[in-house]
């Protein structure tokens, strides 16, 4: 009976051997998990009066992380703004301002015809029409110069205005980048700056990234690049260690155009394989994945 039992236990230990071996690289590439990760930076300079991004923490896309002091930014645009609307004050009323002119030419025309009629029946000489018209000439001169200053004057205004609106603009334009938004909705996984602190243009703020989209950069061989393409739905499994792993499925989205040396930490189907080809392989993550643990692809 012992010798029957002993016996069991060995076959099932072979057994197991056997199902841990064949287990044992069926898979067609390996690799690490990704994110794409975005480091948003200051594009304004100032002091930082707050900034809620904690590591670890979500944000969604336009979400106001934080805001850089914009007490400065706000009285030139005060100060621009009252200019803009002195200036535009000081724009003539060119109808008004030649209307006196107008009439008098209208009165000229009415005794020109006048002198008109009158010299037709002989009881006007020829000098009081020329009188008429030299009045007219004159007339005319003079609202012509005066609708050329006025027309001068007011180009010159609206392109000083169109030049004050445009600083109005630009510093819109940095009250609003003042406001430290997120780029995308994701986590952040590294916080940089503090509250208080004085902000360069250029400085990184905080890091952040996408971790329900993750994607696997799995390599595999020139032998194997007849085998996949974009698009391709694939087998992808994350090993969590201690024999734990989750089966996900991937979509191929990414192949690299040319081979690289084997990273060290990666392992082929091909032990002989000194060039692979890099494969980005989007992965939905239901939150276990982490960034930079490793992954399996079955074909």
């Amino acid at each position: 009976m012992k010798r029957i039992v002993k016996y069991s236990l060995l076959i099932a230990a072979a057994g197991t051997v056997i199902m841990s071996c064949a287990g044992k690289g069926n898979w067609d590439a390996t690799g690490t998990f990704e994110a794409t990760e975005i480091t948003v930076s200051s594009e304004t300079a100032g002091k930082i009066l707050y900034l809620n991004t904690e590591e670890g923490n979500t944000l969604t896309a336009g979400e106001v992380a934080g805001v850089i002091d914009t007490t400065q930014l706000y009285l030139q645009k005060l100060q621009l703004q009252k200019s803009s609307a002195a200036l535009k004050s000081g724009r003539p009323d060119i109808q008004k301002q030649v209307s006196a002119l107008r009439e008098q030419i209208a009165k000229q025309e009415i005794e020109k015809r006048r002198v008109q009629n009158l010299l037709k029946d002989g009881a006007a000489t020829t000098k009081q029409l020329d009188d008429v018209n030299s009045s007219l000439k004159v007339l005319n001169g003079q609202l012509s110069a005066q609708l050329s200053s006025l027309n001068n004057s007011t180009a010159s205004i609206n392109d000083n205005s169109s030049a004050m609106d445009l600083q109005i603009s630009q510093i819109n334009d940095k009250l609003e980048k003042s406001h430290i938004k997120a780029p995308v909705t994701g986590t952040i996984l590294a916080k940089y700056s503090e509250a208080g602190e004085f902000a360069n243009i250029g400085r990184p703020l905080f890091k952040i990234a996408d971790l329900d989209n993750i994607y696997l950069r799995a390599y595999f061989t020139s032998e194997q690049l007849s085998k996949i393409k974009l698009g391709q739905k694939v087998n992808v499994t994350a090993d969590f260690g201690g024999n734990k792993t989750f089966d996900y499925q991937g979509q191929i989205t990414w192949i690299a155009s040319e081979s690289e040396f084997t990273p060290k930490t990666i392992q082929t189907k091909d032990s002989r394989a000194d060039m692979v080809y890099a494969v980005k392989i989007a992965v939905k993550n239901d939150g276990r994945i982490k960034i930079g643990m490793y992954g399996e692809v079955k074909l």
